[in-house]
């Protein structure tokens, strides 16, 4: 049967899409890319679609959703009946909802956030060196956790949780963030890149004064 009409609104440099595109591609959905910068999202259409005026926004036939964490978790119950993306125990399902709070807390006030500021001079919410200093914190407890023999973020193989952190540590130097200095990361990061049907988000153009 031909996959239902998906739609995924988002921009290309936004981590929170690329999330999206990265599981629609590793679940073989074929999908509708439309893309919203700041001034399609201040438009009566795309408020219809997220009063928020936020990418990205899923549309699956009738069904229209936003917020990436929540459409990560529709997509993974929705085409992925054998539950490798998003575990059904108790305890697997905790261990992806963990990474999922940290995905919208310390990953976004952190590495996202200071590449934001970096780049565009966004994010007045949040102080330059605050973001800075929570992202290496991040960074070094990610390193922590992901030392070996662990290869995943939340199991022994790649869940929603991994997709959801993915886009922005590998990002991280665009914020003034260095990598160099964890190596578990960076092997991490290595192994989603090896994923099928992987695609990277396109690097943004530092700033001279990075």
């Amino acid at each position: 049967m031909p996959d239902p009409a998906i739609t995924l609104h988002g921009t290309k440099l936004s981590g929170h899409a690329h999330r999206i595109e990265l599981l629609l591609r590793m679940l073989g959905l074929s999908y509708v890319y439309r893309d919203a910068p700041a001034a399609v999202r201040r438009t009566p259409a795309f408020l219809a679609l997220n009063p928020l005026g936020q990418v990205p926004v899923l549309e699956d036939g009738r069904l229209v959703l936003a917020d990436s964490n929540a459409i990560l978790i529709y997509l993974a119950q929705r085409y992925d009946p054998a539950r490798h993306w998003l575990p059904e125990t108790p305890e697997g399902a905790a261990a992806v909802q963990r990474w999922l709070s940290i995905a919208a807390g310390e990953v976004s006030f952190g590495p996202a956030a200071a590449r934001a500021i970096t780049l565009w001079n966004m994010r007045p919410d949040v102080d330059p060196v605050r973001a800075r200093v929570l992202a290496g914190q991040l960074l070094a407890f990610m390193d922590g956790h992901l030392a070996s023999p662990r290869t995943f973020l939340a199991a022994s193989h790649p869940t929603i949780a991994d997709l959801a952190c993915y886009s922005y540590i590998a990002h991280a130097p665009e914020g003034g963030i260095p990598l160099d200095p964890y190596p578990a990361v960076r092997a991490w990061l290595g192994r989603v890149e090896a994923l099928p049907s992987f695609e990277p988000m396109p690097r943004s153009p530092l700033p001279e004064a990075v």
